[in-house]
């Protein structure tokens, strides 16, 4: 059986992502931190092609905890494909940015990507074969005011993903980064939609589909001299 691990897998992007691998064969790790709810419905969603595996991607001890017992539970396995969806928005200005807002955002979306990342690499290594695809976003790219905080962590990912891919493509290992623009989920809930669609060539906000099928393309064999990259994905939106 192939595994896929998915961050942040029971809602938004992560769930369209989850469906979209289970559709291409994939056991999916469904990644959540506390809405059991939602997960739950989310792996009912792939008529349990899969398992809810709880932790809090911030957090380093617990992260690997649940992996190692994840592993202990499938000795013969390993995790060939990562899609590191986790991540929160604090949005402020800096002036008035709470110091607990600027962390919180770093350590769930750049910490989040080592934590989850790092022990499992040794597997993917040994199997010559692994999947790495690390949610970015045009704010990492451009950089957004009112998302300081957001656009660090953002940046951060795709400087890590430009720089992992250097160090594991001879392991047949790809490391790419997929960076929406205005993506229709509960992220983007509250947006003056109409405006800001004016700013878009395409005219509309995107799918979680949509973003889910560049996923499944990155994962795929077929996409195994395609590393290092950062693919946006946002109707033309560029800077």
């Amino acid at each position: 059986m192939k595994y896929a691990l998915v961050t942040g897998g029971s809602r938004g992007i992560g769930r369209a992502i989850t469906v979209k691998l289970a559709q291409e064969g994939y056991q999916v790790i469904i990644n959540y931190t506390s809405n059991q709810t939602e997960a739950e419905k989310t792996l009912a969603s792939i008529n349990g092609q899969g398992e809810l595996l709880p932790f809090d991607v911030s957090d380093n001890q617990q992260v690997r905890q649940a992996l190692d017992d994840w592993q202990q539970r499938h000795p013969d396995d390993y995790i060939e494909v990562i899609v590191n969806n986790a991540g929160i928005r604090r949005d402020n200005v800096l002036a008035l940015m709470p110091e607990a807002d600027w962390h919180r955002v770093l350590d769930i979306t750049l910490s989040g990507f080592f934590n989850v990342t790092q022990p499992l690499l040794p597997a993917m290594q040994m199997h010559k074969f692994g999947r790495i695809v690390n949610m970015a976003s045009v704010s990492g790219l451009k950089g957004l005011p009112g998302q300081t905080n957001y656009s660090a962590a953002k940046g951060g990912v795709i400087a890590a993903t430009k720089a992992l891919a250097q160090e594991v493509a001879r392991r047949g290992i790809t490391v790419n980064a997929v960076a929406p623009g205005f993506i229709k989920t509960d992220m983007t809930e509250g947006l003056d939609e109409a405006s800001l669609k004016k700013l878009i060539p395409a005219n509309r906000f995107g799918t979680p589909e949509e973003v889910a099928d560049l996923v499944a393309f990155l994962v795929s064999p077929q996409a195994g001299y395609i590393t290092g990259n950062v693919i946006s994905i946002n109707g033309g939106m560029y800077t």
